[in-house]
């Protein structure tokens, strides 16, 4: 059963993988400096927005499935310990799962939750929101070199 399952479980890991570290790389490079570039008020609506619809997206299916696969690589590496590419798939698997899916819990969620309570109008909006710009994109920093790892040991597990 594992013959079957593991490469189901490297291949879906491997396309989550990619795809977030997408999503990540153009929050980092272009996103985030983007709404830097408008008055706090437009930018904290633009980021409440975007906070709301990530929701009902496809995008939060991707991310879960894809923390459910790597949670499945994961276990698979400790049965098939003795295979040199059980390492990788678990470095790969718990890149993910701490780097990008921890990270997004523990660090980036909790950021977007406070967003949402701001009124982008209120007095202490436009220092908030450097504050929040600097913590969120540091932190999303981490999530995208986390995920393009994750990728990276995947796709050598692969050889």
């Amino acid at each position: 059963m594992l013959e079957t399952l593991l490469p189901l479980l490297t291949w879906a890991s491997l396309l989550g993988c990619g795809l977030m570290a997408g999503v990540c790389f153009a929050f980092s490079t272009f996103v985030m400096k983007g709404l830097e570039r408008v008055p706090p008020a437009t930018g904290i609506a633009a980021m409440q927005g975007i906070n709301t619809a990530v929701m009902p997206s496809v995008f939060l299916g991707v991310f879960m499935a894809t923390a459910l696969a790597c949670a499945g690589l994961v276990v698979c590496s400790v049965f098939t310990w003795a295979q040199p590419a059980a390492r990788l798939r678990l470095l790969g698997g718990m890149l993910y799962l701490v780097g990008c899916f921890g990270v997004t819990a523990g660090f980036n969620v909790p950021r977007n939750d406070a967003l949402a309570r701001l009124s982008a109008q209120s007095a202490e909006a436009p220092a908030y929101w450097a504050r929040y710009q600097s913590e969120w994109t540091a932190w999303n920093h981490v999530r995208t070199l986390a995920c393009l790892g994750a990728l990276v040991s995947l796709v050598l597990s692969r050889d």
